[in-house]
């Protein structure tokens, strides 16, 4: 085995430092959550807990299990992020293929326009204005006029264009149509890219919260709205006969509103190294 330099033995032990620094700033503020989540009333409202749990007790948790207004949103969000997703994911993959074929008519005009609305905006007001107009202001409507991003689209047909173009003429040859040729040539070649995009738009409609708080009625706003002014509700009709903290309530509605990414994203992560386009190139 061969012996390190000092050099070398210098620079590891610098990064091995900076990512345990790195780490702990990520598993911190998480840890932190959890631990107020289960500690007493007095020591979380007294901002006591940093490391571990004081006044252990589940009675946050038991809130939140009881809290119909909760699930409800917590519902309201899986349907907007499956949903979503699902919509977002078939406009970005239609329309990235359809933008990285060259034989396209107007396919530069297109690519130009898509682009441009990375650029320019609307302003607040009249974007506003323009989703009250398209009737984005229920569930459906929403899932729809928020389920078109130019990065992403971007990202996606950059990644199209990269597919090796004997691959397609191949299959082509093979007497393949468009349809066949995005789904068994283009899409299998495209699991990292396509994993990263739908974990874009997974995590954005999981935390959406800006403009759901301002066209949705309260019974379909997501989790995130809920949480947000649930505490500033509850705070205004505190009292102290209350058994346990408010923040703590919070702290565990944030815990349980995780789970889900949680155990999603190891799933997702193996696919976003890069790679992915195996054989079928001829010589």
């Amino acid at each position: 085995m061969k012996r390190l330099t000092t050099s070398e033995k210098v620079f590891k032990i610098l990064a091995y430092t900076i990512l345990l620094i790195f780490s702990i700033a990520c598993i911190y503020p998480l840890w932190f959550t959890l631990v107020n989540a289960l500690s007493g009333k007095q020591v979380v409202d007294n901002n006591e807990v940093l490391l571990y749990p004081i006044g252990f007790n589940w009675m946050a948790f038991e809130q939140v299990y009881n809290n119909k207004a909760y699930w409800l949103a917590y519902s309201n969000t899986i349907f907007y992020t499956i949903y979503g997703t699902a919509v977002s994911m078939f406009v970005a993959v239609t329309g990235a293929y359809a933008l990285s074929k060259p034989r396209l008519i107007w396919g530069r005009g297109f690519n130009f326009l898509l682009v441009f609305t990375m650029w320019f905006t609307a302003g607040m007001i009249p974007t506003y204005q323009n989703f009250l107009n398209l009737g984005i202001n229920n569930r459906f409507g929403f899932i729809l006029g928020m389920g078109f991003n130019a990065f992403n689209i971007v990202l996606l047909r950059n990644y199209f264009s990269g597919v090796p173009h004997e691959i397609e003429e191949a299959a082509t040859i093979d007497g393949a149509n468009e349809f066949q040729l995005l789904t068994k040539i283009y899409l299998p070649m495209s699991k990292a890219s396509l994993a990263t995009v739908t974990m874009f738009y997974a995590l954005n409609r999981w935390n959406t919260y800006f403009w759901a708080m301002w066209l949705l009625d309260p019974a379909e706003q997501p989790l995130q709205v809920f949480m947000r002014q649930y505490y500033d509700n509850m705070m205004a009709e505190q009292t102290n006969r209350q058994p346990y903290s408010l923040r703590a309530v919070q702290y565990a509605m944030i815990i349980c509103s995780i789970i889900p990414i949680c155990i999603v994203y190891p799933q997702l992560q193996k696919y976003f190294a890069a790679g992915v386009n195996v054989g079928g190139v001829k010589e």
